[in-house]
C-alpha cells in the first residue's frame, strides 16, 4: 500500500512545505516539490475513488512520476507539470473525501510549481 505520511489532523506536511515556493536549490529543490506532487497523487491509488476520477488523476500521477524520476532540465520538468493541471481539471471530485483532499493539495502543489519564476534555474 502506498501512502503519503500524515499528521494527527490527516495533513501531509510534505504538500504543506512544498507549497513556499524554492529555496534557490533550483532544479533539486523543483524535483524535491514534483515528488511530493506525486506522492500526492499515489496517495489515491488505495482509495476508493470514482471511477472517471481515477483514469484522470491516474494519468497525473504518471506524468507527475515521469517529472520527478526522469533526468530533465528545469523547464521541461515544468511543461510536465502543467499538463498535470491540465489533467487534473477534469477531476470535479473523487467520491471519497480522503482522496478529495489528496487532490486538491496535488493541484496546489502543481500550480505552484508551474507559477514559480524565483527559480533562477528555470529555463523560460
Amino acid at each position: 500500500m502506498r501512502s503519503v505520511p500524515e499528521d494527527r489532523d490527516g495533513t501531509s506536511d510534505d504538500a504543506e512545505d512544498a507549497l513556499g515556493g524554492g529555496t534557490g536549490n533550483g532544479d533539486e529543490d523543483l524535483r524535491d516539490r514534483v515528488e511530493r506532487l506525486h506522492a500526492e497523487l499515489e496517495a489515491t491509488a488505495e482509495l476508493p475513488v470514482e471511477r472517471t476520477a481515477s483514469r484522470w488523476i491516474g494519468e497525473a500521477e504518471a506524468v507527475a512520476g515521469d517529472a520527478a524520476t526522469a533526468d530533465l532540465g528545469p523547464a521541461v520538468r515544468r511543461e510536465r507539470i502543467e499538463h498535470v493541471v491540465e489533467l487534473l481539471s477534469n477531476v470535479d471530485g473523487t467520491g471519497d473525501e480522503r482522496a478529495d483532499e489528496h487532490v486538491a493539495r496535488a493541484r496546489e502543489l502543481a500550480t505552484a510549481v508551474v507559477e514559480d519564476d524565483s527559480d533562477p534555474a528555470a529555463d523560460r
